[in-house]
C-alpha cells in the first residue's frame, strides 16, 4: 500500500498532539545552550560590516609533495575516540548534534513551494543541502521524518513537484533565519520574514527577491530512510532536484555567465547548534599535474603502488 503524503494541517487533523509534538523536538535538540541569548549577543562584538571578501596565502605556500600535514605533526599526537552512531543507550539526536557540529560549514538551501492548489506557500531553510552534479544540474534538499509527517515544503514539493533554491547571503540572514519560526499552520513565512516573492519562469513556486542566487528546480525523485534505532519508524526524506533555471544578480555575474563573485554573493553557511558561519577569505591552490611535478624532482622517492594500509 502506498504511503500518503501528510502536510502539517494534514497530520494535525490526524493526530492534533503531532504538530505540536514536532515544534516540541527544538526543546529536545537543545541547539541553543544559552538560557539568556540577548545577554551573551549584547556581551559580543559588532558585526564587522569591513570584513571584505579578499585572497589569502596557503598556510604553508612552499608545501611539496609527500609533507603531509602542515601542522608539524601536532594533530599525529591528538588521540581520537572511537562512536558507535548505534551503541546502546546512545539516543538518535545524539548523532544529530554530532553530525552538525562536526559537517561544516554547510550551504543552506532556502526552499520555496507553493501548494498542489495554489492557494498556500511556504519558505524554510534547509541545511542538508547540496549540489551534486552538473549536467543535469541536481541539488539534495534532506528533510528530517517521514512521508507521513512531512513538514509543509516536503509536502508541497512531492505534490507540485516544483520549488525554487535560493541561497542565503548576508543581507538578509535574519529574515531567512526568521523563516524556520514554528509558526501555526497557515501563517505565511514570506510575511513573517519581511521577504519579497518573485515570479518564476518555469515553476510557480516563488523565488526570493533578494536573494544574489537563486534556482527554479523540479523534482527528480525521492528516497525515504528508516530509523535503524526503531525499525518501521522513518525517519528522514532525501529529494533530488533538477534545475532548471538560474536567476543570478547582475552585479554578481561575470561576462560569460559562468562564475559567481564571492563577494558580493557573501554567501552564509550553517555550523553547529545555532551557528551560522560567513565568507570573507579564501586562498587559491592549483590542483597539482603529475608530469609537472615528476619534472620538478617532487616525486622521486615517493612513486610507490597502492597498498591495503594506506
Amino acid at each position: 500500500m502506498a504511503t500518503k503524503n501528510f502536510g502539517d494541517h494534514e497530520q494535525k487533523a490526524q493526530d492534533p498532539t503531532g504538530h505540536e509534538q514536532r515544534f516540541d523536538q527544538e526543546k529536545t535538540v537543545k541547539r541553543n545552550p544559552h538560557p539568556d541569548f540577548r545577554k551573551v549577543e549584547a556581551s559580543r562584538p559588532d558585526w564587522e560590516e569591513k570584513n571584505t571578501w579578499h585572497f589569502t596565502k596557503t598556510k604553508q605556500p612552499g608545501w611539496k609533495l609527500g609533507q603531509g600535514a602542515n601542522d608539524g605533526g601536532e594533530s599525529l599526537k591528538k588521540k581520537h575516540v572511537e562512536i558507535d552512531p548505534y551503541e546502546e543507550g546512545r539516543p538518535a539526536v545524539f548523532n544529530y548534534k554530532l553530525l552538525i557540529s562536526g559537517i561544516i560549514p554547510r550551504p543552506i538551501g532556502f526552499v520555496s513551494t507553493r501548494s498542489e492548489d495554489g492557494k498556500s506557500t511556504n519558505l524554510a531553510p534547509f541545511s542538508y543541502t547540496q549540489v551534486i552534479n552538473h549536467d543535469p544540474p541536481l541539488f539534495t534538499i534532506g528533510f528530517a521524518g517521514g512521508f507521513s509527517n512531512a513538514k509543509d515544503t516536503l509536502h508541497n514539493l512531492a505534490a507540485t513537484k516544483e520549488c525554487t533554491i535560493n541561497i542565503i547571503s548576508e543581507h538578509y540572514l535574519e529574515a531567512a533565519n526568521a523563516a524556520s519560526i514554528n509558526a501555526p499552520y497557515g501563517i505565511s513565512e514570506w510575511s513573517l520574514s519581511g521577504l519579497t516573492p518573485a515570479p518564476c519562469t518555469d515553476v510557480k513556486a516563488s523565488r526570493v527577491k533578494e536573494a544574489v542566487f537563486s534556482i527554479e528546480g523540479k523534482l527528480h525523485s525521492t528516497q525515504e530512510f528508516e530509523s535503524r534505532a526503531t525499525p518501521g519508524k522513518k525517519t528522514g526524506v532525501l529529494a533530488i532536484v533538477e534545475g532548471v533555471r538560474f536567476w543570478v544578480r547582475e552585479d554578481a555575474i561575470n561576462e560569460e555567465r559562468n562564475v559567481i563573485d564571492p563577494g558580493i554573493l557573501r554567501p552564509m553557511s550553517r555550523l553547529g547548534g545555532i551557528m551560522y558561519g560567513r565568507t570573507v577569505e579564501g586562498c587559491e591552490i592549483p590542483r597539482p599535474d603529475f608530469a609537472e611535478k615528476e619534472k620538478e624532482g617532487e616525486t622521486e622517492g615517493l612513486v610507490k603502488p597502492k597498498r591495503d594500509d594506506q
